[in-house]
């Protein structure tokens, strides 16, 4: 077997695997309330020094799926422990917490998974105003690494 049909063979496994673990998954609660959910993870931010990571998804949604186990890997999942809270916001099928989606400038019908990133006071310093994440089946671990680090705060002297 030739080095590019191995490869190719390598990423679907792992392309099939990711899949076959996401289909087990219950990442957006049907009952969280996403507006005290959010109040609590800014103050714990603010007591931890951290930010807020806002994720718009829904359990159907293969690339919130794949977003989500990516966040859950290393090295993403030290960055994401050590600098951020993490919040889950259930947008049920485009019908639910459309409010906060829009509060925080996320454009869900751009797709999803949407997410924006908030400092421990509530102000917004990113929002994925152009489905920057939708087709994350097609990205990588390292561009969630990246989103992490261009997003953690900085070191407190």
């Amino acid at each position: 077997m030739n080095a590019k049909r191995s490869f190719v063979l390598a990423a679907l496994l792992t392309i099939a695997a990711i899949a076959a673990q996401a289909q087990t998954r219950n990442i957006y609660s049907d009952t969280a309330d996403a507006h005290h959910d959010v109040a609590q993870a800014l103050i714990t931010a603010q007591h931890e020094h951290k930010r807020v990571i806002l994720d718009f998804g829904g359990n159907w949604c293969g690339d919130c799926q794949v977003l989500d186990i990516y966040l859950h890997q290393e090295p993403n999942l030290d960055l994401l422990e050590n600098n951020f809270i993490l919040v889950h916001v259930n947008i049920g099928r485009y019908d639910r917490n459309t409010d906060v989606a829009e509060k925080y400038h996320v454009p869900l019908k751009k797709g999803v998974p949407g997410l924006a990133v908030i400092n421990a006071h509530g102000k917004l310093l990113y929002s994925q105003e152009n489905g920057e994440f939708e087709a994350m089946r097609k990205m990588d671990p390292a561009s969630v690494t990246e989103f992490l680090n261009k997003w953690k705060p900085a070191k407190r002297a």
